[in-house]
Order: structure tokens, then C-alpha cells, then sequence
């Protein structure tokens, strides 16, 4: 589900930034990016990610910047530096270009790991960490409330979508009776038909009646599509609802809609049916999006 979330935490000598950007998806699927020096805490941030987010495709960016005089003890890595200018010059040349040196150095001074802080004692070190969990935690707690947000947004418009079918299920009553003239007109035909020929068999005729009765009865079908758009709101609205619970549900709605669509066999109530699809079509779209 979609979200986002940023937090800032900040002591005398350290900056902490954290964000957290989510978007839809069916699984979890996390990239962290956090500083070389924190590399070995990433599991346990993403051990965190997963117990609060559950789901969807999730950035995670970890800034730590320090702070008056811990700042000075952050020095340019000229090794590496002059390693990253070497290689961007020779790259200019094999391209067919002289490259501008003061472009190159400041490119070169862009590239991981260019700087280098002096290396804090462990005291230090959990001091640092504990201001970082702060900020991972006040970030994920932004990002689930607008996730949170975003998921009434979203229920709202489920909603709407069911009352849509509801009331094209409705149009769907009002026509099948005048549905049914037209339907009996046709069985009273058939049955003449099958009456007046001269190999009339009594078993066949009542098995003829019992086939096209049952074709065009969508009784039943009205019923069950209006129990299924029934749980499909108490589902919505209840504690334990779920995107994939309300996607099997809108799976079962589907089925009935698709049966009302080949028993039918009238045009406005087929044109009903087509709209209805159309909604449903937009429900499925949404539960993709709810963890």
C-alpha cells in the first residue's frame, strides 16, 4: 500500500534522517540504503520494515550527518578519490573527449565512500544507534498512519464500487420482469412444438422443460450475488479484513454476475451485467492494494 514517512532526530553530535516510501504490491519487497558504517544493522532494520509494514514494495534511505565539532573528524578518502579521478579521465578519453578536471574531481568526490569519519568507540557507537532506531521508528509510524489514511481512501471507494453493483443489480429485478414475458413466450412455443410433433416422448418433453426453466431462472443468482455483496462489506468493515479475503469474495461475486450475464438472454439486462463487470473490475483492482 502506498505510504510515506520521514523522520529527523538529532543529538549535539549527530543528524539522523530517516524515509520510508512504500507502494503497492502482493509481496514484500524491501531496499535499504543506509551508510557504509551501519551496513551490519541492516537486518535489523529490516527485520523492523517487516513486523510493522507486512507488505508492498518499500525504500528505506538512512542519512546520518555529524555535528559541530565531529563533523571536522570527517576527512576526504584521497585514495579512493584519486582512484574515482583516474578512472573517470581515462573513460573520457575512450569516449573521444577531454573532460573539465574540476568537473571531474567533483564527481569523483560524489562517488561511495568518498569521505572518510574517524572511527567511534563503542559507546559512542550505541548512542548513535539508539538516535538512529528513534528516527526508524518515528518514520514508520508516519508512514503507517498515512498507509492507514491511504487504506480509508480506499475503503471509501470500495464502497462506492459495491453500492454501484447493488443498484445495477436492482435494474437487473425491475428487468427480468419484463424479461419474463418474453421468456415464457418462447418456452410456450418450443413446448407446442415438441407437443404437436408426432414422436412425442413425455420424458424428453419433461426434460426440455426442466432445461429451459433452469437456463433462465436467474433467481438463485440474484440472491447469492446479494449475500455475496453483503460480506464483502462486513468484511470491509470488520477488524479482520484482508485484501485477499476481499478479493475471494469479489472472485464468488464475479461468478454470479458472469451466470446472471449467460442466463439472461436479454439485452438490458446484458448491458446491466457489462457495467457491473466494469465495477468489479475496479474492486479487484483495489484489493491488490490492501495488505
Amino acid at each position: 500500500m502506498t505510504g510515506y514517512g520521514t523522520a529527523n532526530v538529532e543529538s549535539d553530535t549527530l543528524s539522523v534522517t530517516v524515509e520510508i516510501k512504500t507502494l503497492n504490491s502482493k509481496f514484500l519487497d524491501i531496499y535499504c540504503r543506509t551508510p557504509r558504517q551501519y551496513s551490519e544493522r541492516e537486518i535489523e532494520i529490516r527485520n523492523r520494515l517487516t513486523q510493522h509494514l507486512e507488505r508492498g514494495k518499500v525504500e528505506f534511505s538512512l542519512s546520518v550527518q555529524p555535528k559541530g565539532q565531529v563533523a571536522g573528524t570527517t576527512v576526504v578518502n584521497r585514495a579512493l578519490v584519486s582512484a574515482y579521478y583516474q578512472d573517470l579521465n581515462l573513460t573520457s578519453k575512450d569516449l573521444g573527449f577531454d573532460a573539465n578536471p574540476t568537473e571531474l574531481l567533483s564527481l569523483a568526490l560524489q562517488m561511495p565512500n568518498a569521505y572518510q569519519t574517524a572511527v567511534a568507540d563503542e559507546s559512542s557507537r550505541d548512542q548513535e544507534w539508539e538516535l538512529i532506531q528513534q528516527a526508524v521508528t518515528q518514520a514508520i509510524e508516519k508512514c503507517d498512519n498515512f498507509r492507514q489514511q491511504e487504506g480509508q481512501l480506499t475503503a471509501n471507494k470500495l464502497m462506492d464500487y459495491i453500492e454501484a453493483i447493488r443498484t445495477l443489480l436492482a435494474k437487473v429485478a425491475e428487468q427480468d420482469v419484463h424479461r419474463i414475458p418474453a421468456v415464457r413466450e418462447r418456452l410456450e412455443k418450443q413446448v407446442n412444438e415438441l407437443v404437436t410433433a408426432d414422436n412425442f416422448d413425455p420424458n424428453r418433453f419433461e426434460q426440455e422443460l426442466i432445461y429451459y426453466i433452469e437456463k433462465y431462472d436467474i433467481s438463485e443468482e440474484k440472491v447469492r450475488l446479494t449475500n455475496h455483496l453483503d460480506y464483502f462489506t462486513e468484511t470491509l468493515k470488520s477488524a479482520e479484513s484482508n485484501g485477499k479475503k476481499l478479493n475471494f469474495i469479489s472472485q464468488e461475486i464475479g461468478r454470479e454476475i458472469n451466470t446472471i450475464g449467460s442466463k439472461a438472454n436479454d439485452a438490458t439486462v446484458q448491458r446491466l451485467v457489462v457495467q457491473m463487470k466494469d465495477e468489479l473490475e475496479k474492486i479487484k483492482e483495489q484489493t491488490l492494494n490492501i495488505v
